[in-house]
C-alpha cells in the first residue's frame, strides 16, 4: 500500500492536516494514530472532527477512553487506548458496536489494542521534528488509497 508523509511546521498545519483529511473521507472507516506522547495525535483529531461538522470542544479522550461525535448520519469515535491494561478491556465496551459503516473510529495507542483492533484503513504517524512534526500516512486499504490521492491532489 502507499503512503504519504507531509511536514508539519505548527499546530495549525496539524490542524489543517486533519480538516483536509475530512474532506477526503468518505462514509467511515478506522483510522490508527501513533506517535509519542504530544506528538499531535489529538490536535489532528480536532481539525478532521471539526472539519466534518462538530462545533463543540474536541477533548482528548485519554480518560474515557473514547469520546462520541454524531454528526448527522454519520458519527466519529474518538478513543485513546492509552490507559488500557489489557486489548480485552475493549470487548467489554463494547468495542465492536462502533464499527459501523457510517461510523469514523480515530484511534490513538491503537498497539494498547492488538488482538481486538480490526486492521486499520490508515495509519497517520506523527513524529516530533524539533518544534515541527512529520506526519507519514499509510494506506492499508482501497478506499484509504483514494483517501491519500485526495491528499496528495491538495499538497501539489
Amino acid at each position: 500500500m502507499s503512503n504519504i508523509s507531509i511536514f508539519l511546521a505548527d499546530e495549525a498545519a496539524t490542524v489543517q492536516l486533519g480538516q483536509q483529511l475530512a474532506a477526503a473521507i468518505g462514509a467511515g472507516g478506522v483510522v490508527f494514530l501513533e506517535g509519542d506522547l504530544g506528538a499531535g495525535k489529538t490536535t489532528f483529531s480536532r481539525g478532521l472532527i471539526r472539519a466534518l461538522g462538530h462545533s463543540g470542544a474536541v477533548k482528548s479522550p485519554t480518560f474515557t477512553v473514547v469520546e462520541p461525535y454524531e454528526l448527522g448520519e454519520r458519527a466519529v469515535y474518538h478513543f485513546d487506548l492509552y490507559r488500557l491494561a489489557d486489548p480485552e478491556e475493549l470487548e467489554f465496551l463494547g468495542f465492536r458496536d462502533y464499527l459501523r459503516d457510517n461510523s469514523l473510529c480515530l484511534i490513538e495507542w491503537p498497539s494498547k489494542g492488538v488482538g481486538v483492533l480490526p486492521k486499520p484503513d490508515l495509519v497517520i504517524t506523527i513524529a516530533l521534528d524539533n518544534q515541527a512534526r512529520q506526519a507519514t500516512l499509510t494506506a492499508h486499504s482501497e478506499r484509504a488509497e483514494q483517501w491519500l490521492a485526495t491528499l496528495r491532489a491538495s499538497h501539489q
